[in-house]
C-alpha cells in the first residue's frame, strides 16, 4: 500500500474504532459498578438506532432532533431493563444476572423481530452526513469525521463527569463498594439508574452513527458490534471509561488494517476482536488501563 492508501485505511480504522468505543463505554460502566455484563448493551443499540428511524421517516422530525429523542428514549429503556430484570437480583448470584441479561438481550431481538420483521431497512441519511472531502487522494466521508469526533466529545463529557460532580463521585464510590456508599447516605439506586441512562444513550449513539456509516437497520444488528465493544471494552481494561474507548480504537483500527493488508483474510475480519480478547485474557487479563482492584473509573 502507498502512503495515502494507509492514511485512507487508518481513517476507516479510527471512524470504526469510535462507534465500538462508545458503546464499549456502556459494558465498562455496568461492570464498574455492578460487576454485570449487560449483554443486552447492543441490543438497546439497536432499540436506540431504530427509534431514530421512525423519528426522521414516521415522525418528521428533523434529524438532530430525531437523534436526541432516539437517545432519550434508549436511555429510559436501560433505567427500565435495570428496574425490572437486574434490581432484583441484586443479592443473587452473578450467574443469574448474567443469564437474566442474555434474557433481556433475547427478549429486544425476538420482540423487534414481530413487530417490524426481519427484512432490513434503509436508514435516512441526513445532507451533513452524506458527502465527503478529499484530501490528497484520501476519501473523509462526513460521518467518518463526525464519529470520532463526537465519540472524544462524549467521552471527555463523561470524564468531566465522573471526576468532577457529586454523581461522579458516587459512581467512583460504588464501583468500590456499594453497601459503604448506601449507609454513607448516598441513594445507590438513583445513581445506577443514571448508569444505566448514560450507558445507554451512548449505545444509541453509536448505533445511530453506525447507521449512519452502514445504512441498514435490522433487528439482529446490534449482536456483532456490542460483543466486539464487549471485547474493546476487555481490552481496554473493563471498568475502565479512558480504557474502553481505546480498546475501541485499537480494535476498529487492527481489523481495517489487517484486512487491508492481507485480503485474503477478509472473510475472517470479525474474528480479529475476539482474538484480540483471548490474548489479553491470557497476558493481561486486567486490560490496557485495568487495575488490579478493577471496577474503578
Amino acid at each position: 500500500m502507498n502512503f495515502s492508501e494507509v492514511i485512507q485505511q487508518l481513517v476507516n480504522g479510527i471512524s470504526l474504532g469510535s462507534l465500538y468505543g462508545l458503546v464499549a463505554i456502556g459494558y465498562t460502566m455496568v461492570y464498574g459498578v455492578l460487576r454485570l455484563i449487560n449483554f443486552a448493551h447492543g441490543d438497546i443499540m439497536m432499540v436506540g438506532t431504530y427509534m431514530a428511524f421512525f423519528g426522521v421517516s414516521a415522525f418528521l422530525l428533523p434529524w438532530w432532533a430525531s437523534f436526541i429523542f432516539a437517545m432519550v428514549l434508549a436511555a429510559l429503556l436501560g433505567v427500565v431493563i435495570d428496574k425490572v430484570a437486574y434490581k432484583p437480583l441484586r443479592s443473587a448470584s452473578r450467574i443469574s444476572s448474567l443469564i437474566t441479561a442474555i434474557g433481556v438481550s433475547f427478549l429486544l431481538e425476538n420482540l423487534f423481530l414481530v413487530l417490524f420483521g426481519g427484512v432490513p431497512k434503509a436508514f435516512p441519511i441526513p445532507k451533513l452526513f452524506a458527502g465527503s472531502l478529499n484530501i490528497g487522494g484520501v476519501i473523509l466521508p462526513f460521518v467518518s469525521i463526525f464519529a470520532p469526533v463526537l465519540g472524544i466529545v462524549f467521552l471527555l463529557i463523561l470524564l468531566q463527569l465522573l471526576h468532577h460532580t457529586k454523581y461522579g463521585m458516587a459512581m467512583r464510590a460504588l464501583s468500590l463498594d456499594i453497601e459503604t456508599t448506601r449507609i454513607m447516605g448516598v441513594n445507590v439506586d438513583a445513581v445506577i439508574s443514571l448508569v444505566f441512562a448514560i450507558g445507554s444513550a451512548l449505545a444509541a449513539a453509536g448505533g445511530i452513527l453506525w447507521s449512519l456509516k452502514y445504512p441498514s437497520i435490522n433487528p439482529l444488528m446490534g449482536i456483532l458490534p456490542g460483543l466486539k465493544a464487549f471485547a474493546a471494552a476487555v481490552l481496554g481494561g473493563i471498568g475502565d471509561v479512558t480504557g474502553a474507548a481505546i480498546g475501541g480504537f485499537i480494535i476498529g483500527v487492527s481489523e481495517i488494517l489487517i484486512v487491508a493488508i492481507f485480503p485474503e483474510l477478509a472473510g475472517y475480519k470479525d474474528a480479529f476482536a475476539f482474538l484480540l480478547l483471548i490474548l489479553v485474557l491470557l497476558f493481561k487479563p486486567t486490560g490496557i488501563m485495568g487495575k488490579d482492584l478493577g471496577g474503578r473509573f
